[in-house]
């Protein structure tokens, strides 16, 4: 019989594409997800991995058992749930996850004020771009993420935590530098910077391109805030960066100029997510209500939503 451990290593190639990702995902070297993998192949006899191949890719079959197997890793998560709330309500180790383009710029202002108030709840946080979050929340690897929304999985429970603006930012010597304010108007024709495809932000910075008439330059993508920042810096382009990193990471430095909008504003969605069937269902949305308090207490520049 294959093992919940052989499955998991199949689910995670299955979404990662890639042997090295899908092994630092699971934890374990790639010779041993290799392994593995070729030891569930032989337990079912027969193949799940196209080889030899250029990319990674499962057969018709391996993707099938690969989605079965996501399924029962996630309703193994639920057996060590429930056993867990029996005992103890909701206490011990809570898995988060949470997307590098908003954890390191919100979780510094709430975790702490929430262990606080809760000491025996404690958090194990790991980052990942939102759709590999979402997918590892159905597979039980995380018990919460914290997620720009939409969220299209029907499986998904969604509270909304806040709104969170976002800027312009621009070089110093841009022609829109000098303005604490400007038009929507004004971003027509002009070049903007976005994150990697992966982040729902570079998918809204798109759509705001399209709206607004702006050039999304596809050739310098970001693969952090930090990177879109220092491009912005360097006249590049405008870049869309969330209020909560502005605060954390440019403040009162002057090396860029951040603009704000007049009139309708542009902003982002937080939410947070956890499997529907979750015993903890009714505690997470606590949970949820006890950080809507805490933004509205400690981040200014959020707006409470839910």
């Amino acid at each position: 019989m294959p093992t919940l451990r052989q499955l998991s290593y199949l689910v995670a190639l299955a979404e990662e594409r890639h042997f090295r990702r899908a092994a630092e995902r699971v934890h374990v070297s790639q010779p041993t997800l290799s392994t593995q993998l070729q030891e569930l192949e032989r337990r079912l006899k027969a193949p799940l991995i196209e080889r030899p191949s250029s990319r990674v890719a499962l057969t018709p079959l391996g993707r099938d058992i690969a989605e079965r197997a996501r399924r029962v890793l996630a309703e193994v998560q639920d057996i060590v749930d429930l056993a867990a709330a029996s005992q103890h309500g909701l206490s011990g180790t809570l898995r988060l996850g949470v997307p590098p383009t908003l954890g390191p710029y919100l979780l510094p202002h709430i975790l702490p004020r929430l262990q606080a108030r809760h000491p025996e709840l404690k958090f194990y946080v790991r980052e990942g771009k939102p759709h590999a979050l979402q997918s590892d929340l159905q597979g039980g690897y995380y018990d919460l993420v914290v997620s720009p929304l939409p969220v299209t999985q029907a499986d998904l429970a969604v509270e909304r935590l806040f709104r969170e603006p976002l800027l312009v930012v621009a070089a110093r010597n841009h022609p829109l530098a000098g303005r604490q304010r400007i038009d929507r108007s004004d971003l027509a024709g002009q070049k903007v910077l976005a994150i990697e495809p992966g982040h729902h932000l570079h998918e809204q910075v798109r759509a705001l391109c399209d709206e607004l008439g702006a050039t999304l330059l596809r050739d310098y993508e970001g693969t952090s805030l930090d990177t879109l920042r220092q491009m912005a810096g360097m006249g590049f382009g405008l870049a869309f960066l969330p209020a909560l990193y502005v605060r954390s990471e440019i403040g009162a430095r002057g090396e860029v100029a951040v603009i704000a909008l007049e009139g309708r504003s542009l902003s982002r969605q937080i939410g947070l997510l956890w499997r529907r069937r979750s015993v903890h269902a009714e505690r997470f949305a606590a949970l949820a209500g006890v950080i809507r308090a805490l933004a509205g207490q400690h981040l200014p520049e959020v707006t409470v939503t839910g």
